[in-house]
């Protein structure tokens, strides 16, 4: 089961947010999300564990616990949505003349 933790201490690395979740069972791997530009941690990461009963015990009993002086928010990850993308063309572009000069002149 792949496992959403958010709210984490930037501080965090990854081997301590696998070692939180190894006291519940087996950890397959543990991801801390960085911002691609700086390298920082964004707060938020992932666990991936094999068994679903030890997966579901660690986010009943992490879920608004204190870790790191932070308060954890743990939950079953949902699948990533696929937003459309759009490549231009007739995707809502237009705003001609949008200039918002709509003064009357009195000549």
């Amino acid at each position: 089961m792949n496992i959403f933790i958010s709210n984490l201490n930037y501080n965090t690395v990854e081997s301590e947010l696998q070692a939180l979740f190894e006291n519940y069972g087996e950890v397959e791997s543990a991801k801390i999300i960085t911002d691609r530009e700086t390298g920082r941690s964004r707060g938020f990461g992932f666990v991936e564990m094999p068994e679903n009963e030890d997966a579901l015990k660690a986010i009943e009993e992490l879920n608004q616990k204190e870790f790191k002086q932070k308060v954890l928010n743990v939950s079953e990850a949902r699948p990533k949505e696929q937003k459309p993308r759009s490549f231009g063309g007739n995707g809502g572009g237009g705003g001609y003349n949008r200039g918002g000069n709509d003064r009357r002149r009195d000549w």
